[in-house]
């Protein structure tokens, strides 16, 4: 494959990867980082191991490995998991993938994913991420280094059109000619309302680099779905903080806003979370779509992956605790216990105290216990509970 039209977008190589890891050992947090991750280590471990790495499977292993590691340690009740024997299957055929997962986190869900298959020994997949992540420099060389496949935003309509083309016939080529799996979201940016839902025009742009029917098209890429949840939302209150600005006024994000969310996510208590691996897409069930009207097409195989996700989400007790709160009763009652209420309450008031006093309170509060609730409601109203 000829990289040559996607330099642009595409992952480093091993050898841009040895030069930014180089360049990412000097600067002046890599001491500190090297603390938090290797504490039985003087402060020059990670330093002097980034500048002595020379592949991105190297730097997969050695560092980022163990700094997910510490992050599921350090913030996580437990991490659990089920379907990994899909993938392997998978590989055993020689079979690359396109796996789209719900987005709850903007580091964590690809990571966790990738941390999973490093384990079982199944080969990781290249990353889709938006270059809103990339306006710090060290950050563009930590993630490309990392194999990400940068995902261009905030473009005019015109060369938002041709990046699309240019995304799309790269992932269909990196998967067709067997040299990675790609994992992409199934929305542009978080979910804030915890409502996991697939952008119609996600599918759009991956049938844009389609030289074959609907079915073939979508065949090809081999979708796998993955549903990720979190017993405690990475970053609740500030995704409730911009609902409720964006009511009154368009929402600016500031500068740091991203790097700030990422360090949030990375460093809050999530207590349990699971990723549940479902089967892919079948070819019969991109045939149903195919036999749809043609605008209607996109919406139905959007319907399915929904499913898929939706159902694979697995509920915790603050989901059905928030369940309650909102709809005034106890119809989940038999999921927790009084002191489970009390506590979740406590943890509420106390998320809510981070945002500015001048927000309307009830109406942070409503939509802060909504992004726990959703997901209950989502499974009722489609019969998957």
């Amino acid at each position: 494959m000829d990289l040559t039209e996607f330099s642009d977008i595409a992952p480093y190589s091993d050898e841009e990867a040895s030069s930014a890891l180089t360049r990412l050992s000097n600067h002046p947090n890599a001491k500190w980082v090297s603390k938090v991750i290797f504490p039985d280590k003087p402060e020059t471990f990670l330093p002097e191991m980034l500048r002595n790495i020379h592949t991105v499977d190297e730097f997969q292993r050695i560092v980022m490995n163990k700094a997910i590691h510490w992050v599921v340690d350090t913030s996580m009740t437990s991490f659990t998991y089920e379907g990994v024997d899909i993938l392997e299957n998978m590989e055993k055929e020689g079979t690359k993938y396109l796996t789209m997962s719900n987005h709850r986190d903007i580091i964590l869900d690809p990571a966790l994913f990738q941390i999973l298959l490093q384990h079982y020994k199944i080969p990781e997949t290249q990353i889709c991420v938006g270059d809103n992540l990339l306006k710090q420099k060290s950050v563009e060389l930590l993630i490309r280094s990392n194999r990400m496949i940068k995902v261009i935003r905030g473009i005019s309509a015109r060369e938002l059109y041709l990046s699309s083309q240019l995304l799309s016939k790269y992932i269909r080529e990196t998967i067709t000619s067997g040299i990675s799996s790609v994992w992409i979201a199934q929305r542009q940016g978080r979910t804030k309302d915890g409502t996991d839902t697939t952008e119609q025009g996600l599918l759009k742009m991956l049938d844009m680099s389609g030289t074959k029917d609907f079915v073939e098209n979508f065949k090809e890429l081999n979708i796998v779905p993955f549903s990720i949840s979190y017993e405690y939302e990475p970053c609740d209150i500030l995704k409730a903080r911009e609902i409720l600005i964006s009511r009154t006024q368009k929402y600016v994000k500031g500068e740091t806003e991203d790097l700030q969310s990422i360090m949030m996510g990375i460093r809050q208590k999530k207590g349990h979370v699971h990723l549940a691996i479902v089967e892919p897409i079948t070819e019969e069930e991109i045939q149903d779509a195919a036999n749809a009207d043609k605008n209607d097409r996109y919406q139905s195989l959007r319907h399915t992956l929904d499913n898929r996700i939706i159902k694979a989400y697995k509920l915790w007790k603050t989901n059905y605790m928030a369940y309650d709160m909102v709809n005034g009763g106890s119809k989940y009652g038999c999921y927790y216990t009084p002191e489970d209420m009390e506590g979740f309450k406590a943890y509420v008031a106390q998320r809510l105290m981070m945002a500015e006093p001048s927000l309307d309170r009830d109406q942070l509060k409503d939509i802060f216990l909504r992004i726990y609730s959703n997901p209950v409601s989502e499974k009722e109203q489609r019969n998957l509970l």
